[in-house]
C-alpha cells in the first residue's frame, strides 16, 4: 500500500513520517485490498491545546473511507484515526463476506 503524507503549511520530521507509515501500514492486516492512503496533517491556529488535525483517506476498490481527528499531538490523532479506520475496514470485510 502506498502512503501519501501531506503536511499543510509546515514541515514534517522523519520520526513522525515513520510513525505514520508504520501505523497506516498495519491497516492492511484488517483489509488486504487497500490501494493507497492519504494522510493530511494540519495545525489549527487557535488558543486551544487540541489544535493538531489529522485527516486520513483510504482508497479501497469501489470505495473511499475518510476519518478526521483533532488532538493535542499528531501521534495521538494518527492513532485514533487508524483505530477508526480499522473498525470501518473490518465492517466492510464482513459485509463483503456475507454477500459472497
Amino acid at each position: 500500500m502506498k502512503v501519501n503524507v501531506h503536511a499543510v503549511n509546515f514541515a514534517v520530521d522523519k520520526k513522525l513520517l515513520d510513525f505514520i507509515q508504520e501505523r497506516v501500514g498495519k491497516l492492511e492486516k484488517f483489509y488486504d485490498k487497500v490501494v493507497t492512503s492519504d494522510v493530511f496533517l494540519k495545525v489549527e491556529k487557535t488558543s486551544e491545546k487540541e489544535n493538531k488535525i489529522v485527516e486520513m483517506k483510504i482508497h479501497v476498490p469501489g470505495d473511499d473511507f475518510m476519518v478526521k481527528k483533532q488532538c493535542k499531538t499528531f501521534e495521538e490523532a494518527v492513532e485514533l484515526s487508524a483505530e477508526s479506520l480499522e473498525r470501518l475496514l473490518v465492517k466492510r470485510k464482513e459485509k463483503i463476506r456475507t454477500h459472497i
